[in-house]
């Protein structure tokens, strides 16, 4: 028995930044960082960073004082209950807007 050649054309991708495009739009509650709760930036040193970890759109900053990108937040609500210290609360969307 012979080999026969594919002749299905295929492609393959992997995610890249903003792949699933800039959601902040349509998000309906915003997460919001109080810094004088939040454990890195009181302590000014790498601490906890559950919000970090648990973030399923990777759009929280692994910095001090920690940041999240806005345009691409679903506002799902996850770093804000993973949160030890409550410094992430979320707040509606419409009061941001102009």
């Amino acid at each position: 028995m012979g080999t026969r050649e594919c002749k299905h054309i295929c492609g393959e991708s992997s995610q890249g930044i903003g792949e699933a495009g800039r959601t902040g739009e349509w998000r309906s509650a915003r997460p919001v960082i109080d810094h004088d709760k939040c454990t890195p930036a009181r302590q000014n040193k790498p601490a906890c960073f559950l919000c970090w970890l648990y973030c399923p759109d990777a759009v929280i900053s692994k910095t001090i004082p920690v940041q999240i990108n806005l345009e691409y937040c679903k506002g799902c609500e996850i770093c804000a209950q993973v949160c030890p210290t409550h410094a992430i609360t979320m707040v509606n969307e419409e009061e941001f807007s102009s």
